[in-house]
């Protein structure tokens, strides 16, 4: 028996809803065999003085060259990278060992303010990382951080940035619209011809944590099942859809997306 093979480069998420966690989950639920590359451990709380662990290049280097050796790759998915030399080297080992479908997730702050990409690694995200993506996954907060401009405030605006962004050199653009206020949950897919509006309805809850690791999870698994990249994002919008309307509640503020809610419910 032989499954697509996906690996995850990413933080870790220590409650559990989003970064490597929710990644896993999501290649569990989509029927792939997931690894995982650590890029950081993310801890945040009010007891310990410090929440946030950068792993080594030494450590993340063994982590992928480890999935490379013993499992190998089909598709592949970045999210938390933080630093511009994790950046570089995770670019580079990408591109040695040869992997094309490459989903980029431009993780920069997470749901609770946590700044998850440092300032100066942003110029190295654009220049080594993006343009070897088959996709980028960008919220409307990372679509404008990228370009250095404010996030967009209309689907008009989501359809210009995608049309910008596009030029930095990845294959698609996916810009999520989750967060554009009077409007429905419209992302907007951009290949460098046409525009296709993907659209949800918009689910009153505050619990959306992993939300976009997952979507950018379940692209990643999808490419790796032999999907296009279009067919991959209307998948992978279904699915995170699901799992943002069957969140979970632990009654401790944000509370997580439910990565079983597509099958079981």
């Amino acid at each position: 028996m032989t499954l697509p093979r996906v690996l995850t480069i990413a933080g870790s998420a220590s409650q559990g809803s989003a970064g490597i966690q929710a990644d896993l989950k999501t290649f569990q639920e989509l029927d792939v065999y997931g690894m995982s590359a650590i890029t950081a451990i993310v801890a945040n709380n009010s007891t310990t003085e410090q929440g946030m662990f950068t792993q080594t290049l030494e450590s993340i280097e063994a982590q992928i060259h480890a999935s490379l050796e013993h499992v190998g790759v089909d598709a592949l998915k970045t999210g938390m990278l933080f630093t511009e030399d994790i950046i570089i080297k995770t670019a580079e080992m990408i591109r040695n060992a040869g992997v094309k479908k490459v989903v980029v997730d431009p993780v920069m702050v997470g749901k609770m303010g946590s700044k998850l990409l440092q300032d100066d690694a942003i110029d190295a995200l654009i220049k080594h990382l993006i343009p070897m993506a088959s996709i980028i996954t960008p919220n409307l907060h990372e679509a404008g951080h990228i370009l250095g401009c404010p996030p967009p405030e209309t689907p008009e605006d989501m359809k210009m940035m995608a049309r910008d962004l596009f030029h930095l050199g990845p294959d698609y653009i996916l810009i999520k619209g989750g967060g554009l206020k009077g409007y429905p949950a419209v992302d907007m897919l951009y290949d460098g011809s046409g525009i296709i509006e993907l659209e949800s309805e918009r689910v009153s809850t505050i619990h959306t944590s992993g939300a976009g690791c997952t979507y950018s999870a379940a692209i990643a698994a999808e490419l790796a099942k032999g999907c296009t990249v279009e067919e991959a994002v209307k998948k992978s919008k279904s699915f995170v859809t699901s799992a943002i309307r069957h969140s979970i509640s632990f009654d401790r503020g944000i509370g997580s997306t439910y990565h079983a809610a597509h099958r079981k419910i």
